[in-house]
């Protein structure tokens, strides 16, 4: 009987590696499934896996261009979904996967996808080979596609995490697209303040010049803004990049990473947006990895490197920790108070009933219902609030210029 060589991660979250003696792989998988370890790579003792490679002076391979960046979340999250009904058909993988690169335009990801073909063809799983393109597919897309194959049910885990792309997508959407107004607004307000100070002040300086008015405060400091923004106009180009490049250095840091989160979910009218937005992320992409068969200290890893907060991922290290210790989810997420009691409670009733994943679902589902309410409510309370501060800076600066002209026509009368 064949003997086969596997990677799998026990309950506690450890790697273990063994032999197992089975008819077929799949008879291999139950039985390593039934010791209670979840498989991550399962291949014949003896059998190698040589890369097709290209001997010196071949030619690269035919469709691959150069290419920069990434992979937009658009743009993945459509492939998974045509991946997902691609196996869904019953198409074998290295079939589907040729399908969908013929349909890619030249970029990173039908480079990615070249070599992912490759990589299928010389013997490695769907897995193994989008692991090697962590820019393209990240670790907690490589791990539920692990845990699709290590089952024997690739195609139902790949309808998930469609699913799960789709929504997080929207999630994203939604927020960006509540936002364009309020961005629109404030640029045509900062437009039409600069087209001021540039070109109609100047005007009226040399007005006020020629009859040699006495100019008033507020007309004085209109003008001494005006020149200093001819001058140093530089400055407030200059402004936002500083601004930004100052995030960009913060953020590089773990301490740095866990400031700014910790601002943001503090800030007054964003606050609740960015903390549900969060822990619908933390939620939906925890669900989704149970849902798929992932281990739970495995799942814990992976939500808390791809969350996206630093103080939810603090958070998450500490629930890992107490699990491995023996104790639940709920107890330390709720020391942690980085999640609202309603959370806490759902999640304890879900690891009670054994219902987890779709308890943590449901959250997500909840959350962002609540996140589009919040964001509506902040757009429309953001509208006023624009028009007023636009109309007195537009009335500041009118009332400034036509105060010197009161007195001129009044000094022309007498």
């Amino acid at each position: 009987m064949p003997r086969y060589q596997y990677e799998a991660m026990n309950a506690q979250g450890q790697e273990v590696r063994e032999e197992i003696e089975a008819a077929s792989q799949e008879e291999a998988v139950a039985k390593i499934r039934a010791k209670n370890f979840f498989p991550t790579d399962i291949r014949e003792k003896g059998a190698t896996k040589q890369r097709k490679g290209r001997s010196p002076g071949q030619s690269p391979k035919k469709g691959k261009t150069i290419a920069f960046g990434g992979v937009s979340g658009k743009n993945l999250t459509l492939f998974t979904r045509q991946l997902s009904t691609l196996q869904d058909a019953g198409l074998p993988i290295l079939r589907s996967l040729r399908i969908l690169h013929g349909q890619q335009k030249p970029g990173v990801l039908k480079n990615a996808l070249s070599d992912i073909i490759e990589d299928v063809e010389a013997g490695s799983t769907l897995s193994e080979a989008m692991a090697k393109h962590g820019k393209v597919f990240d670790r907690l897309y490589v791990n539920i596609v692990r845990a699709g194959e290590a089952g024997g049910v690739l195609d139902k885990i790949l309808v998930r995490l469609a699913e799960f792309k789709e929504k997080s997508l929207a999630l994203k959407r939604r927020v960006v697209g509540a936002l364009v107004y309020p961005v629109m607004v404030i640029g045509v307000a900062v437009g039409i303040v600069s087209l001021i100070m540039v070109f109609i002040i100047p005007k009226f300086e040399k007005i006020f010049k020629d009859f040699h008015t006495t100019l008033p405060a507020p007309t004085r400091m209109l003008i001494n803004i005006s020149h200093f923004a001819l001058l140093y106009w530089y400055v407030f180009v200059s402004i936002p990049i500083v601004v930004y490049l100052a995030m960009r250095l913060v953020k590089a840091t773990e301490g740095g990473r866990y400031m700014m989160d910790w601002l943001w979910l503090h800030l007054p009218l964003v606050s609740g947006i960015v903390n549900r937005s969060a822990v619908s992320r933390f939620t939906r992409t925890l669900g989704t990895l149970v849902a798929s068969g992932v281990p739970i200290l495995e799942a814990l890893k992976i939500t808390r490197d791809t969350v996206g907060n630093e103080v939810i991922s603090r958070a998450l290290t500490k629930v890992h920790d107490s699990i491995r210790e023996g104790e639940s989810i709920a107890a330390p997420l709720k020391q942690s108070g980085v999640v609202d009691a309603i959370v806490v409670n759902m999640i304890d009733v879900g690891e009670e009933t054994g219902d987890l994943d779709k308890m943590l679902t449901k959250v997500a589902d909840n959350y962002d219902e609540e996140v589009d309410v919040l964001v509506g409510g902040l757009v429309a309370a953001l509208e006023p609030i624009m028009v007023v501060t636009l109309g007195v800076i537009v009335g500041g600066i009118v009332v400034a210029l036509f105060l010197p002209l009161v007195e001129l026509i009044k000094s022309v009368k007498s």
